[in-house]
């Protein structure tokens, strides 16, 4: 595990291929890929590195929909608006463990107040597995979420993707 909220990029990219393994919009050949980066992320850098990265990714998408809506009459508030809207929803996933709520919470209520979501959460010691799974779910809701604001389905996963290729593109 890295530290003082630095998350290794590969651990972040296949945090993002989680996303996509739940996406149905995801085709079969493109999920097993991601599904593969996942496990190669998690050989490498291990199941609580790939969890931070999830992490991290609530912030960045967490910010971003908030700093999207500034000026917007119609905005999001991240307190009222968005989190509730995210929390929610969770109990749509069968599989999201409740007792792993409030910590969910806590990381969208620390990019909501522009902290380092990785950091936040590194200071209560090693993601669970059953943690590590909502947080999964909560990245998936407000990546839904955006694309839905945004009035085009799979709009976050191509800006996320030409991300993704653009960093690889400057270490080249």
């Amino acid at each position: 595990m890295t530290s003082d909220g630095v998350v290794v990029d590969e651990a972040i990219r296949a945090a993002w291929a989680s996303y996509r393994v739940l996406d149905k919009r995801t085709s079969a050949e493109d999920r097993r890929e991601a599904q593969q980066q996942v496990e190669a992320a998690v050989d490498a850098h291990g199941r609580a590195e790939v969890s931070r990265g999830t992490v991290f990714l609530v912030g960045v998408l967490t910010g971003y929909l908030i700093a999207e809506q500034s000026g917007s009459q119609d905005r999001l508030d991240p307190l009222s608006d968005l989190i509730p809207a995210v929390i929610r929803q969770l109990p749509t996933f069968e599989t999201a463990d409740p007792a792993q709520v409030p910590m969910a919470t806590g990381v969208l209520m620390a990019a909501a107040m522009g902290m380092d979501t990785v950091e936040w959460r590194d200071q209560f010691g090693q993601i669970p597995p059953e943690e590590a799974l909502v947080h999964g779910f909560v990245l998936w809701l407000l990546a839904d979420l955006f694309d839905s604001m945004a009035g085009r389905p799979g709009v976050i996963d191509q800006l996320m993707r030409e991300t993704f290729d653009s960093m690889a593109a400057e270490k080249s």
